[in-house]
């Protein structure tokens, strides 16, 4: 049977997770979100500071093996670490959840790549400065969501890798979504290597950001998740190395797209459940003190009905997203139905709860002297992240 009651390594870290969320994070995060230029978020001392301090505490390593310095935590652990921070600042868990998929893939797929672990892996896990995170491209601009199309043919790729003198060139674009697209030291980028195989002539490569021909576009400019960096990424005739390829083109790219997926929706689902949690735990502080008819608002029914119902949400969503990481700790990566599930019910259900936390404020929730407002926006954007939900359910649908 599942054991509820948190080792002894979890609380420690989870506990060091909560005042670093608290102390930090959450003023941290509360300041960059008001920044009108989102440009201005990503080159302030604020944001490298805070996250400068996470790799110092090593959040961003907790996945990956203890014999790469990491840390070796199962994904059961990871989620818990990363509701505690979403919980105080949702951006700067997604960034840091982002920031590690250079690193692990390549001590995934590419363990005994001395060059590979030597430059991007080694250096990630020795940073205390948050300079080394990385991005993932995946999305291309007029394919979108037919990037799960494994075996239509027709999907047109706008990033193509030619073999070259035995390197690769790389060239095309990347949509406005890769986290941390504007300031990663490192990419995983899909492109095509074999047109005639559609989506499954991707091959998955390790491109450094400073490779000649790599551009960053500008930041992209979002009404939640704005400590996120999401922007562009364009590639002009960029040559790697051949040992850059980490994963080749042919019928398991699904395989490796899927597991991407089954570990990055639980993922966004912690950070959906941390969000809840946030507005739920304001709201019913606040309907203890508000007095309206004569008594505190949360004894008011209507109130008290909606304080239960986003209870048993956070709690239902935990749940699932808990059996999820379970699955995936005994036989990586898990089951892509469960997590899909796990995600699309943390996901919408936080648009909803966070939006019904605001109400209780009146029309106080919707000022930014109040930070459920915020809660609001970022819960919004989740429902779009690592997939949308109207794509997701339907690949869902069809593992049942």
């Amino acid at each position: 049977m599942i054991d509820f009651e948190p080792t002894p390594t979890q609380k420690q870290i989870l506990s060091a997770a909560r005042e670093f969320g608290k102390s930090v994070v959450h003023p941290a995060e509360t300041t960059l979100d008001r920044m009108a230029d989102p440009n201005q978020v990503h080159t302030s001392d604020l944001f490298w500071k805070v996250m400068g301090l996470a790799f110092e505490l090593g959040f961003p390593k907790m996945a990956l093996p203890e014999s790469f310095g990491g840390m070796g935590l199962d994904a059961q652990t990871t989620g818990m670490v990363w509701e505690e921070i979403a919980r105080w600042g949702p951006g700067f868990a997604t960034s840091m959840i982002s920031g590690s998929i250079v690193p692990q893939l390549i001590g995934f797929l590419a363990p005994d790549n001395r060059e590979l672990v030597d430059r991007f892996v080694i250096p990630f896990c020795e940073d205390n400065t948050g300079r080394h995170i990385s991005a993932w491209c995946s999305s291309e601009p007029e394919v979108g969501s037919d990037g799960k199309n494994y075996h239509d043919l027709r999907v047109r790729h706008h990033t193509r890798a030619v073999k070259r003198d035995g390197r690769y060139v790389i060239s095309g674009a990347k949509s406005d979504f890769p986290s941390n697209g504007g300031i990663a030291d490192a990419f995983i980028v899909f492109a095509c290597i074999d047109p005639a195989l559609g989506i499954r002539g991707s091959g998955t490569f390790v491109v450094p950001a400073d490779a000649a021909g790599l551009k960053k576009g500008e930041a992209l400019d979002k009404i939640g998740l704005r400590v996120l960096n999401q922007s562009a990424v364009f590639f002009d005739d960029v040559e790697i190395p051949e040992s850059y390829l980490i994963f080749p083109c042919g019928d398991d790219y699904p395989t490796l797209h899927n597991a991407i997926i089954t570990v990055g929706n639980l993922a966004v689902g912690h950070t959906a459940v941390g969000i809840m949690r946030a507005a739920y735990e304001y709201a019913l502080d606040h309907a203890k003190k508000r007095v309206q008819g004569g008594k505190p608002i949360a004894e008011h029914q209507l109130v008290a009905k909606r304080l239960l119902t986003c209870f048993q949400t956070i709690e239902s969503a935990r749940a699932l997203l808990w059996k999820g990481g379970w699955l995936s700790a005994r036989n990586f990566p898990g089951d892509l139905k469960t997590s899909i599930a796990a995600k699309i019910y943390a996901t919408e259900q936080a648009v909803v709860r966070t939006t019904e936390m605001m109400e209780i404020f009146g029309a106080y929730g919707m000022s930014k002297e109040y930070p459920v407002e915020k809660y609001v926006r970022d819960a919004k954007l989740l429902t779009v992240m690592d997939g949308t939900n109207d794509t997701l359910l339907i690949k869902a649908a069809s593992l049942l």
